[in-house]
């Protein structure tokens, strides 16, 4: 199983619409991705799952994923979560 840990770097953190976004590119890539913050984990596919966790600018989260190309599709998740959307 691939893993990433990230620090968010949106300046209001996972609101609406950088979710939005990042669940988009869960779906998109056909795996099953796991989000964690803290000792809460779910499924990154679920927007009120993502939402629910109250990720803010600066907290630090955990994606894994097991499949083909789940390390590109990874980094790419992690590239979503370590860009500033709300600049």
């Amino acid at each position: 199983m691939a893993e990433r840990t990230v620090t968010i770097a949106s300046a209001h953190g996972l609101h609406a619409r950088p979710a939005s976004m990042f669940v988009q590119a869960v779906t998109a890539s056909g795996l099953s991705v796991e989000l964690s913050k803290g000792d809460k984990t779910l499924n990154a596919a679920s927007i009120l799952g993502v939402i629910s966790l109250g990720i803010e600018h600066g907290d630090s989260v955990t994606l894994r994923a097991d499949g083909d190309n789940a390390d590109s599709v990874l980094d790419s998740l992690a590239e979503l979560l370590t860009t500033d959307h709300d600049a």
